[in-house]
Formats: C-alpha cells, structure tokens, sequence
C-alpha cells in the first residue's frame, strides 16, 4: 500500500513539473510576427477573439494553453481597442501593452509662423487622424466661440492615437496657445500701446513673421512698439501678404502696398484685426516685454539678420547698403 502512495505521490510531483515547465514555456513562448507588426484591436473584441485572430495568421500555436493562463491572471482580458504595435516579444508581454493601452502614437506639428491655411491643409493629410473639421463652424468647434481662429494655434507637436479626430488635437493646440498667452500677459510690461492680451497675440504673429532670426525677435517687437507708441503705422510687409491671401504670388509689388486691405499696414493705423499666423512662445514674450530702444526701423541684410536704425536717414542708408546696391 505506501509503494503505491509513494507511486501516487511521485506521479503527481512528476506531473505538476511538467505543468508548470510547459506553463512557462507558454508564458516565455514568442509571438511569431514581424517585428513592429501593426495590428488594430476593435471594440468589443475578448480574449479568446484575439487569441483565435493571432492564431489564424500562425502568430500563435494554439490558444488553450493561454486561455489557462488567462484563468489564473484575469487581468489578461483587459482588452484596451486601438492600434497597437505588435513586436517578437512573448505572447503574454504582447496582451500586456494591449492591457495597458499603450498604442501606436502618431504626431502632427505645427510649425512657428504657419498660418491657419497651411495649418488646415497640413491637418487633413495628417496619417490615421479623423478630418471632423467643420469649415463654417470652425472657431466653434476648437474655441467654443466665434472669434478668428487665426494666431490660436500653439507651434508645437501634438500625439495622438487612430483615429482621434483632426478638432480634438487642434482644441489641445488652442488650450496650449490660450494658457500660455495668459501667463505672458500677466508679466506684461507697463505702457505697451495695446490693452488686451489679444492685441498682443496680434503683435506677437507680426513678429514671428518679421523674424528671421530668433534672437532679433526682442529687437523687432521694440521697433514695432516705438513706432505704434509714436503713432507711426507699423508698415509691415507680411501683413499686407496675409491679405492678399491666396492671390499673392510670392513678389509683393508696389501696387500691393497701395491697395487697401484691413491687413495692409501701409494703409491703415494700428493692428490689423486679427493675428496672421500662429506665434511662438518666444514671440509672445517679445510682445508683452520688449526691451527698451529707440529702434524704429530695420531692413533685412539678406541673410535672415537685420540693421536697426533710430532714424529715417539712417535707415535710408542701410537700405541702400542692403537692399538698393544688391538690385544695382
């Protein structure tokens, strides 16, 4: 009788070494893909769905062993829906991202100085990303009201998952835009010669495209602040660009200068209304603090520099040293 309990006994250990090595094979077994093999889990799919999905592409051998493995951890049948990232990793780390939802993170940037236009168009080219935008409602659906979308945009890059929608990365860039704006206005400097933070969100997208080097970008927003502080028009040539909007051909002629537009600073006094491009954070600094100068002119050197002068004769100068001697 205790040979065959010791028989009993001996099998039973024998039997549960075997389990247990099998359960970590199982557990350690690799998943035959491709390595960084997409794969999208729908809603609604369960474990067992998703085993059966694997093992018909060979992926996996059989599912009952994981099916095992899912009765002893519960947790396996989490399933989180997205597009996940499958790599030759054991089966089970494989369930895991899935279980933690770590998808496959796509990216959309906008860049400093871009205008809504090419933000739009950029956007709806933006792989894996739902265009939901509304043309006729589309400062309702970023800013939840009808002011200009123009300028709300924060330069910055924005992840996202398949299939998030086109609106909600650009509402985070409008959230973004507007809590930094609102930082900067509260450590605004004392006299600027506009009272909104808005106004200076304006001033800010005039600099960002006056600049074309980032470190004048303190000395563009002072020039500009002297000359509105003098009453002097700002007489900048990318706001009369952005309202020429679509027809300009990339020369801006004499007659461009002339021909009024609310845009066209030759023409009128003050800001235009609205921004004409999606400021930085550095612009945005430069326009609620700009340091103190007499500068009220400058002239591009044509290496993305520019020469400041505090005088018209001076200023005369450096464009014929610049400008008219380059043309002769």
């Amino acid at each position: 009788m205790l040979k065959v309990i010791l028989s009993v006994l001996f099998l039973a250990v024998i039997t549960t070494a075997v389990g247990y090595q099998q359960l970590q094979a199982t557990i350690n077994s690799p998943l035959k893909v491709a390595q960084n093999t997409q794969f999208e889990v729908k809603h609604g799919t369960g474990f067992n769905k998703l085993c059966q999905q694997w093992q018909a592409s060979t992926w996996v051998e059989s599912c009952w062993r994981y099916q095992v493995i899912a009765k002893l951890d519960p947790t396996l049948t989490d399933l989180k829906a997205g597009l996940y990232e499958l790599t030759a990793d054991s089966v089970i780390s494989n369930i895991k991202k899935i279980n933690q939802g770590r998808q496959v993170s796509f990216s959309f940037t906008i860049i400093e100085g871009q205008n809504l236009r090419e933000v739009l168009s950029a956007i709806k080219k933006a792989d894996n990303l739902q265009n939901d935008l509304k043309s006729d409602e589309l400062s309702t659906q970023i800013l939840g009201n009808n002011m200009h979308l123009e300028g709300w945009l924060f330069p910055d890059t924005y992840h996202y998952h398949n299939n998030d929608t086109a609106s909600s990365v650009l509402r985070r860039a409008a959230q973004k835009m507007q809590q930094t704006l609102d930082a900067a206005w509260q450590q605004r400097a004392q006299n600027l010669p506009y009272s909104t933070a808005y106004e200076a969100l304006i001033m800010a997208s005039i600099i960002e495209k006056e600049t074309g080097l980032a470190s004048e970008r303190p000395l563009i927003a002072s020039a500009f602040v002297n000359r509105l502080n003098t009453n002097m028009r700002l007489q900048t040539d990318p706001t009369v660009i952005y309202g020429l909007g679509e027809s300009f051909d990339g020369d801006i002629k004499r007659k461009d200068l002339r021909d009024y537009t609310p845009y066209n600073t030759y023409r009128i006094n003050g800001l235009p209304p609205t921004p004409i491009a999606m400021p930085s954070k550095a612009a945005i600094l430069a326009a609620v603090n700009p340091p103190q100068s007499e500068y009220v002119y400058f002239v591009s050197k044509g290496d993305g520099s520019h020469q400041f002068s505090t005088t018209l004769k001076q200023h005369n100068a450096a464009v014929k040293t610049y400008i008219l001697n380059k043309k002769n």
